[in-house]
């Protein structure tokens, strides 16, 4: 992880970390604690661009309803296409529970992390 985490920051200005945390606190309405657990966890968030980690804030927790804090201990999930993974996946889930094929209490992130053959 800290070949990671150096990789992240490696290019980046103190002023431009400071710019991307204090984004990452006003976009998913977290704490310096959460921050600090979420780049901990996936330092390359730090290389998201603003719109991007804004689209993916905006879907995570107004549309699929996760929390902030489950976001922050799984920052991973900011990794993955909004298009091509988050967004598809979620709507076959919602199908699913809706229509009685799937628990309820079925995990999102965990959905999202499986391979696309077995998410199939």
């Amino acid at each position: 992880m800290f070949k990671h985490a150096l990789q992240a920051v490696a290019f980046l200005s103190e002023e431009k970390i400071t710019t991307k945390v204090e984004h990452l606190k006003k976009t998913f309405k977290w704490s310096d604690a959460e921050v600090g657990i979420a780049v901990s966890k996936a330092p390359t968030v730090l290389h998201r661009t603003k719109e991007s980690l804004q689209r993916r804030s905006e879907f995570l927790i107004s549309e699929v309803g996760l929390e902030p804090a489950y976001i922050a201990c799984r920052p991973v999930i900011l990794m993955y296409s909004l298009e091509g993974r988050l967004r598809p996946r979620y709507y076959v889930i919602r199908f699913l529970k809706e229509n009685g094929l799937l628990d309820h209490d079925r995990d999102y992130y965990a959905a999202v992390m499986i391979s696309e053959k077995v998410f199939f």
